[in-house]
């Protein structure tokens, strides 16, 4: 494994130059770092270096790593496929506002670049994860309630999911989409508001 903070843009590259040694050509990229989450980061109480640490890692290490790729790629005139894990509260409140507006960004930059990489055959997805028990997330069991199928979600929930959309042989076709896999939580938006008083 390689380890670095890749709210630094020197460690993006680093992070580049390992793959590069260790793969050789690299076709394709999953971006799912981020900073863990704290509830109490609501509105009134996020700090400015969490803000710029969770866009860093989320916005601005997922445009570096995709774009140094991507130029990559065109030059030796080879196709490629990128995922990026966004999250439901692209769309939905988390009462986290740093996470949120770092996820929604993320949202349309799998847009914008699946419309520009598209004609030289690169694919840009995104995964929208629901409560997922992985990577480091533990979710509190009671919002089992609120999901239709009845249970958190597991990692295997997911990978089959991520592999089938980076595939050019499943997913040929396919690009500038979000795939929701969170068994029916974005069907409803559970979270109140937060409270002041703690």
């Amino acid at each position: 494994p390689w380890v670095g903070d890749l709210a630094e843009l020197d460690a993006c590259d680093a992070l580049l130059a390992a793959a590069d040694a260790a793969l050789g050509e690299i076709t394709h990229l999953v971006h799912s770092a981020s900073p863990p989450r704290r509830e109490a980061d609501h509105a009134l109480a996020v700090d400015r270096r969490v803000w710029q640490q969770m866009h860093a890692v989320n916005l601005d290490a997922g445009f570096h790593l995709a774009r140094e790729l991507a130029k990559r790629l065109i030059a030796a005139k080879r196709p490629g496929s990128f995922l990026f894990l966004t999250s439901l509260h692209a769309g939905t409140p988390r009462n986290l506002p740093h996470y949120s507006t770092a996820k929604a960004g993320m949202a349309m930059l799998v847009k914008e670049l699946a419309k520009t990489f598209g004609r030289y055959g690169i694919r840009v997805n995104a995964l929208v994860p629901g409560a997922i028990a992985a990577g480091g997330f533990v979710a509190d069991p009671a919002l089992a309630r609120h999901i239709p199928l009845g249970r958190l979600g597991e990692a295997n929930d997911l990978a089959p999911m991520a592999l089938t959309v980076l595939s050019n042989k499943l997913s040929g076709y396919v690009t500038g989409a979000a795939f929701v896999v969170d068994g029916g939580l974005s069907l409803t938006n559970w979270f109140e508001p937060p409270s002041f008083d703690e």
